[in-house]
C-alpha cells in the first residue's frame, strides 16, 4: 500500500506488551511481504493466531486449463454461466468458474447471493472487480463495504469472507494473482506516495476503519495455496474465531478503490493502453477503460488502431457503456474478448468510419494484459462465442 493506516488499539511502541483489559496478553503478528522486507501490518489477537484443532483437504472448483489452440481471438458470455436463479446459491469463493488462466495469474468470474465461506488466499493477492450489486467484505481487518465499480485488493493471506446486501445478483470479476498487486511504480515517489500525474490517489482508497470482532468456536476457514502438483486448497479448523483482532496499524491492509474515481488521461490523438493502467502484478496489468473525452486533434481516429500485441494476450471484460471498437460482434455487457499474442487485433468492420468526429466514449471495461499465455478455464470453454473469429472477416471457417 502506498501510505499507513492504523485502527483500534496499539500498543505506543511495536514489539511491546500489548495487554488486555484484564491484564492478559494480546497475541501480536506481523503479517508482511518478501521476507520481512517490505510492506507490512502489525495485528493483535485476544487468541493466538497460529491455533488450530482441524486440518483436511479443501477440493478446489476445477482449475483445469486448455491451450487456446488453435490460437484465435475468443468472445466469452460470461453471464450465461449463472443462468435463472443459478447464483441465489453460489457464493463468492466456492461459486467461482475459471474463465482463463496461467502460471501468473487467473481469471473467474461468479454471480452470488449467498454469504461465502471464511477463506484467504495463501497464493497471491486477488482484485475483484465488482460488476453490479454491493457486498459487506469482512476482513481480519475490519469490514470494507463493496459496490458497483469498486476494486476489492485483498492481499495475499487475509482472512475474509464476502456477504453480499440485497436482492440483486453480485457480479464478480475476480482476479488472483500468483504475487502483489499494487498501482503501476510509474504513478508512486520513491518513498510510495502517488505522484501528480497518477490518474488516482490516496484519498480515492478506502480501507476498514475500525476493527471487526466475532465471537465463535471450532470455526472452519477455507486458505488456498501452493502444493507440490499446483494449487490446492486446505480446510482449517480454529478453536476461536479469526475476527479477534482489537488494533492494527501499518501499509498492509485491503481497500476499495471505485472505478469511477479514476480520471482519464486523453490527448490530441489516439492514446496507448497504458495511459489506462490501474494496477499491477507480475507478469500482467490491469487497465481499465472510463466514460472520457476522445482525441481532439481533427483528423483524429478516435477508436483504437489495429495492433499486434507481440508480447502479451490481451483480455477485455466489458462491464457498461457502449465499447464503440466492438459493435457488430455480439459484444455486450459480462462479455470477454480474449486477443492473444500473435494475432493483430483491431476495431470491428465500419468502427472507424462510424467513431470519425467523435467527441465522448461512454465505455467501462476492466482489461488484463498478461506477459505469458492464457489459457480457458471450464468456464471459459463454456460461455465460448464460437462465431467471434470469423467476424472481422464476415465469413469462415475455411479448411
Amino acid at each position: 500500500m502506498a501510505y499507513y493506516r492504523r485502527a483500534g488499539t496499539i500498543p505506543p511502541k511495536r514489539h511491546t506488551q500489548h495487554r488486555t483489559p484484564e491484564g492478559g496478553l494480546y497475541s501480536e503478528e506481523l503479517m508482511g511481504e518478501e521476507g520481512f522486507s517490505s510492506d507490512s501490518s502489525l495485528l493483535y489477537h485476544r487468541g493466538v493466531p497460529s491455533a488450530i484443532v482441524g486440518a483436511t483437504p479443501w477440493d478446489l472448483p476445477d482449475q483445469t486449463l486448455t491451450e487456446n489452440r488453435p490460437l484465435v481471438p475468443r468472445h466469452l458470455k460470461l453471464h450465461e454461466l449463472f443462468a435463472g436463479n443459478d447464483w441465489k446459491s453460489a457464493d463468492v469463493v466456492t461459486g467461482r468458474r475459471l474463465v482463463l488462466g496461467n502460471g501468473d495469474v487467473r481469471i473467474s468470474y461468479v454471480a452470488a447471493g449467498e454469504t461465502s465461506p471464511l477463506y484467504r488466499n495463501a497464493v497471491g493477492d486477488e482484485c475483484v472487480y465488482v460488476e453490479s450489486g454491493e457486498a459487506r467484505v469482512e476482513t481480519v481487518f475490519g469490514v470494507l463495504d463493496a459496490r458497483q465499480g469498486d476494486y476489492v485488493i485483498l492481499p495475499r493471506a487475509t482472512t475474509h469472507r464476502w456477504v453480499p446486501v440485497g436482492d440483486e445478483p453480485l457480479r464478480a470479476y475476480v482476479v488472483e494473482a500468483n504475487s502483489h498487486i499494487t498501482p503501476p511504480k510509474r504513478y508512486l515517489s520513491k518513498f510510495g506516495q502517488l505522484l501528480e500525474h497518477a490518474p488516482y490517489c490516496e484519498r480515492d482508497l478506502h480501507g476498514p476503519d475500525e476493527p471487526f470482532l466475532a465471537e465463535g468456536e471450532d470455526v472452519e476457514v477455507l486458505v488456498k495455496h501452493r502444493g507440490s502438483r499446483g494449487i490446492t486448497g486446505t480446510r482449517y479448523v480454529y478453536p476461536t474465531h479469526p475476527f479477534d483482532v482489537v488494533g492494527w496499524d501499518g501499509f498492509l491492509y485491503p481497500y476499495t478503490f471505485n472505478i469511477a474515481d479514476f480520471e482519464p488521461i486523453t490527448g490530441r490523438v489516439h492514446q496507448p493502453p497504458p495511459v489506462h493502467q490501474v494496477f499491477e502484478g507480475h507478469n500482467f496489468v490491469i487497465c481499465n477503460f472510463v466514460p472520457r473525452k476522445v482525441d481532439y486533434h481533427p483528423l483524429a481516429v478516435p477508436v483504437p488502431y489495429y495492433h499486434s500485441n507481440v508480447d502479451s494476450d490481451e483480455v477485455m471484460f466489458y462491464c457498461g457503456g457502449n465499447y464503440e471498437a466492438r459493435k457488430g460482434s455480439g459484444i455486450a455487457q459480462g462479455s470477454i474478448s480474449l486477443h492473444p499474442g500473435g494475432h493483430s487485433h483491431g476495431p470491428q468492420p465500419g468502427a472507424v468510419e462510424r467513431s470519425l468526429g467523435a467527441e465522448f466514449f461512454d465505455e467501462l471495461a476492466v482489461m488484463v494484459d498478461t506477459f505469458r499465455p492464457l489459457e480457458l478455464g471450464e468456464g471459459g470453454l463454456a460461455s465460448e462465442d464460437p462465431g467471434y473469429a470469423w467476424t472481422w472477416a464476415g465469413r469462415g471457417p475455411v479448411g
